[in-house]
């Protein structure tokens, strides 16, 4: 599975790209640190999952779901929020899961092999 990070935080991504190269069947395949970077990098080649932090700068996050969607049809979407109230806005606005990162990683590789083995919204 090819994965896209998308946080404007650095130390954020690093995390993530470390947690999820353990795994042999994911590839993280680029980073995103804010929506128009995000969007050029879905422009040049589509993942299969995007890891996207809800306010992510340069765009409202509710409006950059359906975009994202525009641009790579079958894109799975994960949002990862510091803000578990963001949870139901998120999944209101398309995302296919949401994961508090206060969670626990094993919360976060839960909604990945969902994504894996198809559990689409």
């Amino acid at each position: 599975m090819r994965i896209l990070l998308a946080d404007d935080e650095s130390n954020v991504r690093y995390g993530l790209r470390v947690l999820l190269e353990e795994r042999t069947e994911l590839e993280v395949v680029g980073e995103a640190a804010d929506a128009n970077d995000l969007l050029a990098r879905l422009e040049e080649d589509c993942p299969d999952l995007l890891l996207l932090n809800w306010g992510l700068p340069g765009r409202q996050s509710a409006d950059l779901l359906p975009t994202t969607r525009r641009v790579c049809h079958d894109l799975y979407v994960i949002v990862l929020s510091g803000r578990p109230e963001a949870r139901q806005v998120a999944l209101d606005a398309g995302a296919n899961a949401f994961v508090s990162k206060v969670e626990p990683p094993e919360r976060l590789l839960a909604a990945i092999a969902a994504a894996e083995h198809g559990n689409r919204k």
